[in-house]
């Protein structure tokens, strides 16, 4: 596509969402780029995206590395790195371990694909149906490139604030693995999320990539992010004010389930 500014920022945004679902807050970024051979442009495009998403959630840019390796890289392709340091203090880290029965599953709304199963979208998208980034997709109103780039959500602000008016129980990062992968590493043993499909609005890529590449449903589940981005899991007590603080924040919010007792498991989706 020959812009870089997304994956500087999607970097950030991806490690910002890693580290408050521990309730911590970013501090400062540092950045590490492998290259074949620095290409000015696309450097520049590399750290005006970083930048961006450190102002995104208020973190310093603090420092990188660019290292040539013409030996390990071919040439137009890069590795880029990230590494996000945060506080927060140890009583009020976020770690599931209260989670129980009964607790709510609130689901925050992605904007596509975010940075996960990628691999699995460039087979369905350039080798099975032999697009190319400027072909245009009537269904998804946006070419190819476009589709794909969409930058990754940072909810860093969005659940600090939410850390100021509720007790957040646990919360999960929907990245590889989707809701059943991410949500079960944060559930203590006798809990179950039972989650409920149909409680939240899927964005079109999803369906798209599902018929083109003829992907199993549950495939899909386990691939990617489905819509949902992040989920919180609080008391059924504090779900009204948790709603409205996500939704002053600009968050699309979805009651997409709740915690049931059983063998620790995520029933609903990827099953």
């Amino acid at each position: 596509v020959g812009r870089h500014d997304t994956v500087g920022f999607d970097i950030v945004a991806h490690c910002g969402n890693d580290i408050v679902v521990q309730g911590a807050e970013p501090l400062f970024f540092l950045d590490y780029i492998g290259i074949s051979k620095v290409e000015p442009a696309a450097i520049e495009g590399i750290v005006t995206g970083l930048a961006a998403g450190c102002r995104e959630i208020g973190c310093a840019l603090i420092g990188g590395e660019i290292a040539e390796l013409s030996d390990i890289y071919t040439l137009g392709e890069y590795d880029l790195v990230g590494t996000i340091v945060g506080a927060v203090e140890k009583a009020d880290v976020i770690t599931g371990e209260e989670i129980a029965p009964g607790d709510q599953l609130i689901g925050l709304g992605s904007t596509g694909l975010h940075t996960n199963g990628f691999s699995l979208v460039r087979r369905i998208v350039f080798d099975k149906c032999g697009y190319d980034v400027n072909t245009y997709l009537p269904e998804l109103s946006a070419t190819v490139g476009q589709a794909l780039l969409e930058c990754h959500k940072s909810y860093v602000k969005s659940v600090l604030e939410l850390c100021k008016v509720c007790k957040i129980k646990g919360i999960a990062h929907i990245t590889g693995g989707g809701l059943p992968g991410n949500v079960l590493r944060i559930l203590p043993d006798g809990c179950v999320a039972d989650i409920q499909k149909g409680t939240w609005e899927i964005p079109p890529i999803f369906p798209f990539l599902q018929e083109k590449g003829n992907v199993e449903e549950v495939e899909m589940y386990r691939v990617f992010n489905m819509g949902v981005g992040m989920v919180v899991v609080l008391a059924a007590d504090a779900v009204d004010d948790a709603l409205k603080s996500l939704n002053a924040s600009g968050e699309s919010t979805y009651r997409i389930g709740e915690v049931v007792a059983g063998e620790k498991g995520v029933q609903g989706v990827g099953s």
